[in-house]
């Protein structure tokens, strides 16, 4: 594996990227790497643990660090420890990304924005102003926004489209120190495989299920074998209810089945060779709740 070379100049740093649930984060953060690292899906808080993903130029180390949306509404264990992990990850970078759909400035993202620490060097971020009507409407959040706080710079994007991302990644690299690299120039992401592979499960439960059933769904790899460039990989789906298990399962499996193919397909685009993937679905009662599984899961 190559390193990159220490040097006087390199900046390098981290980049925290917050918002509530579903403005973006996570598809901007695959687009400024430029691989697909983090999980996306048109659901709310599709991200659970802290990923980062990682960008060497000649001139600088990007290490972004994807967020779970702040749960502003609901309580619960697991969204009190996703939202510590916030509140951690933003005492411990150099730059935030604050990211909001521009196509209409809430209360939550307002409640989001109080969060960042005073002394934080926040770029402001609107997402999606491809879909705003009014170019106007822009203007006006900007001047409201600029009596709240001091922002490093505003940013606007279409981060689907790429609009905009490579004036985003000049302002970044203004506010980064000058230091050593973290991580070898090739390096994509700080997550072993075995996380990455239970995080596109996730993802297909999340694209291929009804409204409520992802949020009470998780992935457990029991099993990660290697064998030359084949990876073997067994991994459970918990739900919540015994109920959920034939929904998941759906007619015949075929919806297990077309979640682990469209899975697997991702896997081997992104490991760069053959998977062999089994899926289970198991039934854990409260596992939202319990201490056990989620640390299992990784949620501290």
């Amino acid at each position: 594996m190559s390193t990159v070379e220490p040097t006087s100049t390199l900046r390098v740093g981290q980049i925290a990227v917050v918002g509530k649930p579903n403005v973006g984060k996570s598809t901007l953060l695959n687009r400024l790497v430029g691989e697909k690292v983090s999980i996306t899906s048109r659901k709310a808080q599709t991200t659970r643990l802290p990923l980062r993903g990682i960008l060497t130029t000649d001139t600088a180390q990007f290490v972004f660090v994807d967020t779970p949306g702040f749960q502003t509404k609901h309580g619960g264990e697991m969204n009190k420890r996703l939202n510590g992990s916030v509140r951690r990850t933003l005492g411990e970078v150099d730059v935030v990304l604050w990211v909001w759909d521009a196509t209409r400035l809430s209360v939550a993202d307002r409640a989001v924005l109080e969060l960042i620490p005073a002394k934080a060097r926040v770029i402001a971020v609107p997402n999606k102003v491809d879909l705003l009507l009014d170019k106007a409407t822009l203007g006006a959040q900007v001047a409201e926004l600029s009596a709240l706080r001091e922002f490093a710079a505003f940013v606007p994007v279409a981060a689907s489209k790429g609009t905009q991302t490579d004036a985003l990644m000049t302002e970044i690299e203004k506010l980064l120190p000058v230091g050593e690299p973290m991580f070898a120039a090739d390096d994509l992401t700080d997550k072993p495989e075995r996380y990455l592979a239970a995080e596109i499960i996730r993802e297909k439960i999340f694209r291929l299920t009804g409204d409520e059933l992802p949020y009470r769904a998780a992935v457990l790899i029991d099993k990660y074998e290697q064998e030359g460039n084949l990876r073997r990989i067994f991994a459970a789906i918990l739900v919540d209810k015994e109920s959920q298990r034939p929904i998941l399962i759906g007619k015949g499996g075929e919806l297990l089945k077309r979640i682990g193919t469209e899975a697997r397909m991702d896997m081997q685009k992104l490991f760069n060779g053959p998977v062999y993937l089994e899926l289970f679905v198991k039934v854990k009662s409260g596992w939202a709740e319990n201490a056990m599984v989620l640390r299992d899961l990784g949620i501290t």
